[in-house]
């Protein structure tokens, strides 16, 4: 079965194995090594899937980023500090040009309150969008006009990130290979040799690692709500993810 922790916890041991690093967002912006994998996490849904990543990562020795939406189903203090304290970074998953319906000074303000009321429980560094496919409004253009340099903000995933030289993969869609069904968890693909890379399940990756043929450089998305052993949760967000994919491909991606 894929999307379950065991799943997950067989993927990151094989890349372990294969002698990656693993770094969070602000280390590889500030010194990234050159066998890397940069593990982020889009703490969209249930949190508490999210603090059992960062467990398993940490017994491993390793640390990745998670990113919080301003939300309730997202935000929880105590799980923002724990995760933290484990030696992870903690980011704003930010969405404000939705939340405040494309209103761009609207949105700026929401942005500073959000990233100010995160800091008061941690440091926060990097921030990344939320892709909102229901929205018609793409969070990333408020930096169309202002710059997250600005509050103290080191980086953000889809613009300082050199995708010509780190690979992107990410479970949007509860596959590998959901480009065609996201509306906005997406990059241009600058590398060939990326371009022939195509995987769907989870031990697709795993054979992958284990042959030698990953490039030294990858991105890891993972939205943890997605990742269970428990039956009905795991058949819950199959089910649902799948609707949502049909949906979103024949109504919201371009």
């Amino acid at each position: 079965m894929d999307f379950t922790i065991k799943k997950y916890n067989k993927l990151i041991k094989t890349l372990f194995q294969q002698g990656f690093v693993f770094q969070t967002y602000s280390s590889f912006i500030k010194k990234p090594e050159n066998k890397v994998i940069i593990l982020r996490h889009d703490v969209d849904l249930h949190p508490g899937n999210s603090l059992e990543f960062a467990h398993i990562q940490n017994e491993m020795g390793i640390k990745g980023s998670y990113y919080f939406r301003a939300v309730p189903a997202s935000w929880n203090e105590k799980i923002i500090k724990e995760i933290a304290s484990l030696g992870h970074e903690v980011g704003y998953h930010y969405e404000n040009l939705t939340t405040c319906n494309g209103v761009i000074a609207k949105a700026i303000d929401d942005f500073k309150i959000n990233l100010e009321r995160l800091r008061k429980l941690v440091p926060v560094e990097t921030i990344c969008m939320h892709g909102s496919p229901r929205s018609k409004f793409d969070s990333k253009d408020l930096w169309k006009k202002y710059n997250y340099q600005d509050f103290g903000i080191i980086g953000e995933p889809y613009f300082d990130t050199n995708f010509s030289e780190v690979l992107y993969l990410t479970d949007t869609g509860r596959r590998w290979d959901g480009d065609k069904v996201s509306v906005r968890d997406r990059v241009e693909m600058k590398n060939d040799i990326f371009k022939v890379l195509s995987f769907h399940f989870t031990d697709d990756i795993i054979q992958a690692a284990k042959k030698g043929v990953l490039p030294d450089k990858i991105m890891f998305t993972f939205h943890p709500q997605r990742w269970t052993n428990k039956p009905f949760p795991w058949v819950k967000e199959l089910l649902m993810q799948n609707l949502k994919n049909i949906v979103k491909q024949y109504f919201f991606v371009k």
